[in-house]
C-alpha cells in the first residue's frame, strides 16, 4: 500500500487502512449473485446526470488509429491528493482514492469504446455488469482498453466513437455503482474484444500498479506487451468463470 505523496493540499491523506475496510465490506469488487448479460449504455444523459460546464475540447467522431508504439500516456486522475493500492479484491484492477469530483483524463490517445452515463446498480442483482455505475472505456492508439469506474458525472461530448487525447477529461471521480460510499476511481487495463457482454475482461485482466507508478512520475511505462500475452493465452473468454465481481 502506497502512501499519499503529492503534498499540494494542506489537510491529511486518506485513512487507507479505513477505506480497504469498507470496501471489504461491500465496496469496488465486493459482490455476490448471478451475473446476467450486460445492457449496452445509454449514451444519453439523464436528468440525475450533471453536465460539465464546459465541453472537452478538439473531439470529433473518428475510428481507431492503427496500434501505434509512440502513445503518451497520463496518470488517469489529476488530483493532488490521490492514492491507490498495488491490489485488488478477485481480479487484477487498481482502485484510485482520491475526492469526488477531481477530473478522470483520458490515460492515452485513441477512441471512447463504452459510457454508462446511468447508474443501474442495485444491490438486488443483476450484479456484475452494472457494478461500475458510471464508466467509461477507452481503446487507447497502443491497442490497449483502459476503463474507469464508479464515476459522479460524464464528461459532455464523451461518447462511444469519439476521438480524445492524453491528459483529456472523461468525467469525475465519484462513488456510484458498488464503490460502497468511498470516492474512487476503480481503473482496469485489458484488450478490446467483440461484442457487448466482456465486462468482467473490461474491468480489468492485468495489474495497473506497475504502470501507474511509472505514470505517476511522468514516466511512460507500455502495458501493450502483458495485455497482448494475456490475449494470446486467453483469447476472449466467454464468462467470467465463478466470479461476478465487477467495479
Amino acid at each position: 500500500m502506497r502512501s499519499p505523496s503529492i503534498g499540494r493540499r494542506t489537510r491529511q491523506a486518506y485513512p487507507v487502512l479505513l477505506l480497504v475496510a469498507a470496501l471489504a465490506a461491500g465496496g469496488c469488487g465486493a459482490s455476490t449473485g448471478r451475473a446476467d448479460r450486460w445492457q449496452e449504455p445509454s449514451p444519453v444523459a439523464t436528468g440525475a446526470q450533471p453536465a460539465d460546464t464546459a465541453p472537452p475540447a478538439a473531439s470529433s467522431s473518428a475510428a481507431p488509429s492503427p496500434a501505434r508504439t509512440d502513445v503518451k500516456r497520463v496518470f488517469p486522475v489529476r488530483a493532488g491528493n490521490v492514492d491507490y493500492h498495488p491490489t485488488h479484491g478477485g481480479y487484477p484492477g487498481t482502485d484510485v482514492f482520491a475526492d469526488c469530483g477531481e477530473p478522470v483524463v483520458a490515460v492515452t490517445d485513441g477512441v471512447v469504446l463504452e459510457v454508462s452515463r446511468v447508474d443501474r446498480f442495485d444491490k438486488r442483482g443483476p450484479l456484475g455488469p452494472n457494478n461500475g455505475g458510471l464508466s467509461v472505456s477507452l481503446l487507447g492508439d497502443d491497442g490497449v482498453r483502459y476503463y474507469g469506474s464508479h464515476l459522479s458525472a460524464i464528461a459532455a461530448g464523451i461518447d462511444p466513437g469519439v476521438r480524445v487525447r492524453a491528459g483529456q477529461q472523461l468525467g469525475k471521480v465519484g462513488r456510484t455503482g458498488n464503490a460502497n460510499n468511498v470516492c474512487h476511481l476503480h481503473f482496469g487495463l485489458s484488450p478490446k474484444c467483440t461484442g457487448a457482454d466482456d465486462w468482467w475482461i473490461r474491468r480489468g485482466v492485468v495489474w495497473p500498479a506497475p504502470y501507474l507508478n511509472s505514470w505517476r512520475k511522468g514516466g511512460n511505462r507500455s502495458p501493450v506487451a502483458e495485455v497482448t500475452a494475456w490475449q494470446r493465452k486467453h483469447g476472449c473468454p466467454a464468462s467470467p468463470g465463478r466470479s461476478t465481481r465487477s467495479g
